[in-house]
Parts: structure tokens; sequence; C-alpha cells
């Protein structure tokens, strides 16, 4: 890297960490709660508006199922909570899901749990700062309407801030997501006070608007479709939860013990402010619609519709404007923060799948600040696609939503089962039978629970989106499935037999040739002392009066080396290389071919688009030739030497100089960072300055 891009990286993620320094990282309860959990309270946020979103399409009168529903997802969160604390005590390790999955159902199983958390990770990330630009933009107009690029931005800085590490995101995180709590609690608990203690008439400023239903008067099974599908939007709110259970090693020891105690932190205070916002919202009279130039009659001409939270912060705070803008500002910053929570799950889940290798290897190790900085990137692309295709529109990207979550939670729950069915089997205590089967019943009732849930989100949002996740999570399915099947499929090919052959028969070793100069008599020097059968010059006549003045330098000097001449009528220098190393291989097919290829290291990157151009193309064709060795040897240019001075600690080929002569300096198989070619050795003569009694043979 340049230095210009060192210094940028630095700025951007630190100073890079020791791997010993991992213990320092661990989190405490009281930042591991800001870290994990808020997304499942940022849902206060969207969560309630979603359900009367919902609820618009049948008028004001579906209003009255709202407490209900609100009730209905309480249950559910409270269930999912409990079932998860027996999770992370079970299995600590942090696969959560996919753990718990995968040693009790099976490798498919866990494939769908994990194919499921991937997806709604991600989708994490595009629903809460496409939220956070809608809340935003009720204090901003100008970035109501440019609510994608204001998306786009949010995620590259969430991204640059956990790229610094666990620790310090944590840091950065815990003070926004302390304030939104709150604010949130504080608009509630003065809401209900004005209203039930003061006796103040709390209203919303969209509560003396009519909202009338789309299309006909919905009854029977249409209303109960709608209002299970209004329950399902409203199940958003558990997402999040389950981030807990796959982070368990980034918490500080007893880790399971602090793992479920922040668990039950989350659902108490999410509960509390679901139904406080849903009671507040309903004294207020506040009104959403689906369609506001439509279902709301009344609204003043140019009427842009606010969200819940801004709604109910304007009518309980009235003229303090501090307090209004104090709740929607950390709103907006608890909205960016809980895709922080997919943030530290994604990146721990990749890193699992990678070392099961169902990903990539790249996302099983931590970057310079001891945090998975690959899954980090991935995560935020994936992100920004989804924001970028949906428009950044919550409403539109919420039927995605849920479905992932409570795959992983079904299976999971069903997994538990299993768990504590293989427990019960070896176990004679009957203390602890009877705890295994107080946990047992948990996670049976979990199961039936979210399993319920599943199929009733399946059946509302099918057709609403949530078909794009079903398809999304099948892609990733078959994706790692893949990737699987092709590191098995190496390391097949690479496991040692009997039969294996150890060394080859004979070594032939080519030395591409453009000219005689100080490149061009190291690349000799250095065939020539690893002792090879064969040893050739190659050049390639692509001018006739080069390749003559070559050849008369080559005599002059007396090379110990025979060199030969390959022609090509249609000058190409690729293509007649490869053909002479496919003849010298089926002429001797035990016999393994060298072919050193000599290179200029040179000390800025304008440079290399000057030289070394035509290596790369032979180096990437050689390396597909079977029985064929590529080796670079680099000669350092007086640019990279100045790089050295520069910056000594990272100077290319800093201790390869040596003399200039046949069999000085090194090579290496891929190269030295500054080059990667052969053109570069032509146009300047050297000898040996050393005695001739000195110079190897």
């Amino acid at each position: 890297m340049s230095k210009v891009a060192i210094a940028f990286k630095r700025i951007l993620v630190g100073r890079p960490q020791r791997s010993d320094r991992l213990g320092d990282t661990l989190l405490p309860k009281r930042v591991a709660l800001p870290v994990f959990a808020s997304d499942a309270m940022s849902s206060v946020a969207y969560a309630p508006e979603e359900i009367f979103l919902t609820l618009s399409v049948a008028g004001i009168t579906a209003y009255a199922f709202s407490p209900w529903i609100g009730l209905a997802v309480v249950v559910v969160m409270l269930t999912v909570v409990t079932s998860y604390r027996q999770n992370v005590h079970a299995y600590p390790s942090g696969g959560g899901d996919y753990e718990v999955a995968t040693v009790n159902l099976g490798r498919y199983a866990g494939l769908t749990v994990a194919s499921a958390l991937l997806v709604d990770y991600t989708l994490t990330v595009a629903v809460s700062i496409s939220a956070t630009a809608a809340n935003v933009g009720a204090l901003v107009p100008y970035v109501g309407t440019h609510k994608v690029a204001f998306a786009v931005v949010l995620i590259v800085l969430l991204t640059a801030i956990n790229l610094r590490g666990v620790r310090e995101s944590g840091t950065a995180f815990a003070l926004p997501t302390y304030a939104f709590m709150l604010g949130i609690f504080s608009m509630i608990i003065w809401g209900l006070t004005r209203v039930y203690v003061f006796g103040d008439e709390v209203r919303a400023a969209s509560a003396d608007l009519q909202l009338i239903e789309e299309g006909d008067h919905l009854t029977g099974f249409a209303l109960a479709f709608l209002v299970v599908r209004s329950f399902t939007q409203g199940c958003a709110a558990l997402t999040g939860v389950e981030a807990i259970s796959n982070g368990v090693p980034a918490f500080k020891k007893p880790k399971s013990r602090n793992a479920a105690t922040t668990l039950l932190l989350l659902g108490g205070i999410a509960v509390t402010m679901i139904l406080g916002m849903i009671a507040l919202a309903l004294i207020t009279g506040v009104k959403v619609a689906e369609d506001p130039a439509v279902q709301l009659v009344g609204a003043p001409e140019g009427y842009q519709q606010q969200t819940m939270v801004a709604q109910l912060a304007a009518a309980v705070f009235g003229d303090f404007l501090p307090g209004f803008f104090f709740v929607v500002v950390v709103t907006a910053l608890i909205l960016v923060l809980a895709a922080n929570t997919a943030f530290n799950g994604f990146p721990v889940l990749g890193s699992m799948l990678a070392q099961d290798r169902y990903l990539p290897r790249q996302l099983h190790t931590r970057g310079d600040r001891l945090a998975f900085s690959n899954g980090i990137l991935f995560l935020a692309g994936f992100a920004i696609l989804l924001v970028i295709g949906f428009q950044a529109e919550v409403t539109k990207l919420i039927p995605l939503y849920t479905v992932g979550v409570f795959v992983s939670f079904t299976l999971s729950q069903a997994g538990m089962l299993r768990h504590w069915n293989r427990l019960l089997t070896g176990e004679t205590d009957l203390t602890a039978r009877r705890r295994m089967r107080r946990s047992q019943g948990i996670n049976g009732f979990g199961l039936a629970m979210t399993g319920t849930v599943l199929v009733m989100v399946l059946v509302t949002k099918f057709s609403n989106g949530a078909w794009i996740a079903i398809a999304a999570m099948a892609g990733f399915f078959v994706l790692m499935q893949a990737i699987r099947r092709h590191y098995d499929r190496v390391s097949v090919e690479l496991e040692l037999g009997p039969d294996n052959p150890v060394l080859p028969a004979r070594n032939h070793a080519i030395v591409l040739v453009s000219g005689v100069n100080l490149a061009t008599l190291r690349a000799l020097g250095y065939a020539r002392a690893t002792r090879p059968d064969v040893l050739e010059a190659v050049t390639v006549n692509v001018d006739e009066a080069g390749t003559r003045r070559l050849g008369k330098a080559w005599v002059d000097r007396k090379l110990p080396v025979h060199l030969k001449v390959i022609e090509s009528p249609y000058r190409e220098i690729t293509r007649p290389v490869l053909e002479y190393v496919k003849r010298i291989r089926s002429d001797n097919p035990r016999d393994v071919v060298t072919v050193f290829i000599p290179e200029y290291v040179v000390g800025h990157w304008w440079e290399q688009l000057l030289h070394n151009q035509s290596a790369l193309r032979l180096k990437g064709r050689l390396l597909f030739q079977p029985g064929v060795m590529v080796t670079s040897v680099p000669w350092q240019l007086a640019s990279s030497e100045r790089l050295k001075q520069r910056r000594p600690e990272s100077a290319p080929g800093a201790v390869r100089r040596g003399y200039p002569g046949l069999g000085t300096g090194a090579a290496g198989t891929t190269g030295p960072d500054g080059g990667s070619g052969s053109d570069g050795a032509a146009g300047r003569d050297g000898t040996d300055p050393r005695p001739a009694s000195a110079r190897p043979r």
C-alpha cells in the first residue's frame, strides 16, 4: 500500500492491535446492551407504527385492534427472550441458532438457519437506516427528498466506526442508546402524567383528520387477514434478539450469565416501550396511513405525514421544542445504531461459516483492530444494494424483514428440544432432570409460538415481498453448499497418498531474456544457484535487429548459459513461450519446468504501468500449466531505493540488493511489492565487478 493509503487507513480504523489484546476488547453488560440490543429497542420507532399503518387500510375503527396486537407481540417477544436464555447457557461459543440447529438437527437445518440470518442481518441494516432517513426527514425536508443518498452515507459511516473494533464502537454507541431510552420513557411517562394526573388534553396534529378505508369495507376473513398481517408487521420488534446468542464470545466472563442478563434487560425495556407507545398513540389520536393523500381527509395542502414518534413527541411536549427535537434526534440515532446489531452479528456468524468451509476463508480472520473486517465490508455492500433497490422505503422492506428471523427462531427452538431430549437420556439426577424438563417446556412453548408466527408471516407477506427474502435465503443456501463442495474437492486433491510423487525426474530451468543487463544477470545467477539439470536462456524474436544485438551482446559477455531464440512471426511473446514450455513437458512428462522471470521493482504506481506488463501476462498463463513453476527474480530500481529511504521499514527488497552479478540476490515465487514482469530487462548491459575466482560457476 502507498504511504497515503496507509495513512488514510490508520485515520479510518486506528492503529493495529496485537492478537493477545483480544481479551481487552470484551464487553461488560453496560456496553453489551447498546451493542447487541439496540436493534430490538429501536423497533419501538417503527414496529408500533407498522401496526397502525397496516390497520389503516380498514379505517379508523380497525385501530381498536392495536392494543391486542401489541399484547400479542409482547407475548411472543417475552417467549423468545426466555427461550434464548436457555440457548446462551447451552451453547456459549457464539454459534447461536446456527450451532444449535447444526448440532441437533443436522447440516441442512444449520445451513437454512445461517441463510435466514445472513438475509435478516442485511435487512436489519437496510430497514434501520431507511427508518433513520424517514425520521430525520421529519426535521430536515432536504433529507426527506434525498433519503437514498442519506442512507448510503450513514451505512458507510457506520461501517467505518465498526472497523475500529467492537469495544470502540460499543463505547461510541452506548450514550445514544441510553439517550434514546431516556427520551422514549420520558415521552411516555410525561404524556401519561399530563393526561391522567393533570387532566390535560394531549392531541396529535393528525387527530382531527378523518381516516377512511381503502376500497370496499373489510369484513370477515378479509378483516381477520388484515389483523394477522398487522401482527406480523409488528413482529419486526423481535429482530435482533438472536444477535446476543451469536455474540456471547464478546461478553466479559461469566459470558453466558452476562448474555442471559442482557437478554432479560432487552426484553423488559423493549416490551415496556412498545406498549407505552401504542397506549400513547391511542390516547393522542395519532393517525398514520399507507396512502396519506387518499386516506387522510381534511389535511391541509402539502401535508407531509410524519412518523408516529415525531407526532407523539410534538403532542406530548407541545411548545417545549427541545423535548420534541431531543426525541426525534435520539430516535434517528438509535435507528442508526440498530444496524450495529447486524454489524456485530453478521461478521461473527460469517466467521463461523467460513471456519466450517461454507463461506470464503477470508471471512474467518480478524482485521487490524481485532474485528472481522471482511464480514463488516460484505454486510455494508449488501445493505447498500438493498437501500438503493428499495429506495429506502421502510414499508417496502418490512415484508422481507421478519421471514428470516422467524425461520431461525423456529429451527433453533426445535433444535433445543432435541438438545434437552439427548441430555435427559443420560441424566439420572432428579434435580438436574427437573431443571432440564423446565427448560424443555420453555423451548417447546417457544417452538409452538414462533412456528405459528412463521406460518402467519409466510401466508400474509409472501405476495407482498416475502418471496424475495425466501429466494435470497435459497440463494445463500445453494452458494454455501457450492463453496463447501469446492473446499472439500480441493482437500481431497491435496491429500497425501501412497503413490504420490515426491520429486520430479529432472528440473528444466528457463530464464526469460529480453536484453543483457543487470536484471538478466541476476536471474541467470539465481537460476544457476538452484542447480537445475538443464538451464537455458530463452528470448522471443519479435524484432530481428533487436534479437541480433542481443545475440552479439550475449557472445561478447561470454555468458555461460546457452541462449535459445524462439521465432514469433506474429510478434507475440506469451504464446510462443507457452508452446515451447508445453513441448518440453510433452517430451519429458516427468520433468518439472521452472521459468525464471526478471522483474523491475518500482517505487511509484505509475512506473508499474510502464514496466512488467508482458511478465504479468506470462505468469498468469504459465500458472495454469501443470508441472510448471514460475519464479520472479526482482531487481530494485532507483525509485524503489528512494522509497526505501523515505520508508525504510517497508522498502521493497530491503535486504536483497547485494552485488549486481551472477548468483546474487534472491527471488520469490510471487514477486515483491512493486513488480511482476520481464519486459523491464531491456536496455542496460552490466558485468560482475567481482574477480573471476569469486564468481559462482
